[in-house]
């Protein structure tokens, strides 16, 4: 391949918008009506959360994922975009339980090989973030200690 086509091809990728740079905040018209009608509480974008299946498990299986957080006074929404990670309402029934180490939140749903686990750490104010998603979570069917 001639060295002017790679130079090209080369600067072409330099100046391109990458996968990265893409912003995981937008959500549905019907979702953003829903959230401000809830009242939000937080509200974080572009954030890398730590998603894991079956924590502990033989089958365990994690990823990096970017994505952004909505907590209302009655919804959690981890998502991409519309693409939808984890909701909690007061209709979950899964069980669902919040911790904090440090900075890093972790919110768990499920039991057993069902278990999911997110992880992340808030933009500020950990601890306040805690209360928020326990004051939510303590409102489901599935809340757990």
């Amino acid at each position: 391949m001639p060295a002017s086509v790679v130079r090209a091809l080369l600067l072409g990728l330099l100046l391109s918008p990458s996968a990265c740079d893409v912003s995981t905040s937008r959500l549905t018209p019907e979702q953003e009506q829903r959230f401000t009608s809830e009242g939000i509480v937080r509200k974080a974008d572009d954030l890398d959360f730590r998603f894991t299946r079956d924590p502990g498990g033989r089958s365990e299986r994690w990823e990096n994922r970017r994505a952004s957080i909505v907590v209302t006074k009655a919804t959690l929404l981890i998502h991409k975009n519309a693409k939808v990670g984890l909701e909690i309402t007061p209709r979950t029934q899964r069980d669902v339980a919040v911790q904090r180490a440090g900075d890093r939140i972790r919110i768990r749903t499920g039991r057993g090989r069902s278990e999911e686990v997110w992880s992340f750490v808030p933009p500020s104010d950990a601890a306040g973030w805690v209360t928020d998603i326990r004051a939510l979570t303590k409102s489901t069917k599935g809340f757990v200690r």
